[in-house]
C-alpha cells in the first residue's frame, strides 16, 4: 500500500515537472541560505532564491521540457490530449534554447537575468491561455490542459517577476549585478 502511494507521489512530481522544479529550486535557494552569515539581509534571500529559480524552474526545467517534447511526443501530446503534431518537436528546441540560458543565468548578470525570464514568462502564460481556450472551445478538462498544469503556468511567471523584482529593488554589488564573461 506504502509502495503505490510513493508510487503515485512520484508520478504526479514526474508528469508535473514544472512545478517540481519550481518547489526544487526555491528549495536549493532557501538551503543555499543556510551558511550565510546571520542575520540575512533581503538582497541575499532575493539573489538566492532568483538565482536557484533560475537554474531549476527555467534552466532544468526547459531542458526537462526539450527531452519530453522531442524524445517522448507522444506520451507528452496524450497526457495533454492534444493531438502529436512536428510543432512540438520546435517547441522542445525553443525549450532546449531557454533552458541553456536559465542555467547560464544562474550566475549571470541581472540584465542578462531579465532577458533569460521574458520568453519563458511569455510562453508560459500564452500556453495558459491556451489551455483555457482549449478548456471552453474543446471541453478539454483532462489533467494535461487544466489540471496543476493551468494554474502553474500562472504561478511560475509570476513567483519569477516578484524574484526579479526583489532581486532589482534590494540589488547590492556582487553576483546578479557582475557582467558575463
Amino acid at each position: 500500500m506504502a509502495e503505490s502511494k510513493f508510487s503515485a507521489i512520484l508520478i504526479f512530481f514526474l508528469i508535473n515537472y514544472f512545478l517540481t522544479f519550481l518547489i526544487i529550486g526555491l528549495l536549493a535557494g532557501v538551503l543555499s541560505l543556510i551558511n550565510k552569515p546571520k542575520p540575512l539581509r533581503i538582497n541575499v534571500v532575493a539573489e538566492a532564491l532568483f538565482a536557484y529559480y533560475l537554474l531549476f524552474t527555467i534552466g532544468i526545467n526547459h531542458i526537462f521540457n526539450f527531452v519530453a517534447h522531442v524524445f517522448f511526443g507522444d506520451f507528452s501530446a496524450e497526457f495533454i490530449e492534444w493531438p502529436q503534431s512536428p510543432f512540438q518537436a520546435e517547441v522542445g528546441f525553443a525549450s532546449l534554447g531557454v533552458g541553456i540560458a536559465g542555467v547560464i543565468a544562474f550566475k549571470a548578470s541581472l540584465p542578462f537575468r531579465v532577458a533569460t525570464l521574458i520568453p519563458p514568462s511569455a510562453f508560459s502564460l500564452g500556453a495558459a491561455g491556451g489551455h483555457i481556450y482549449q478548456m471552453i472551445v474543446a471541453k478539454n478538462f483532462s489533467p494535461g490542459n487544466v489540471g496543476v498544469v493551468l494554474p502553474s503556468g500562472i504561478l511560475i511567471p509570476v513567483v519569477g517577476f516578484v524574484l526579479l523584482w526583489l532581486s532589482y529593488k534590494h540589488s547590492k554589488p556582487g553576483i546578479a549585478n557582475l557582467k558575463l564573461t
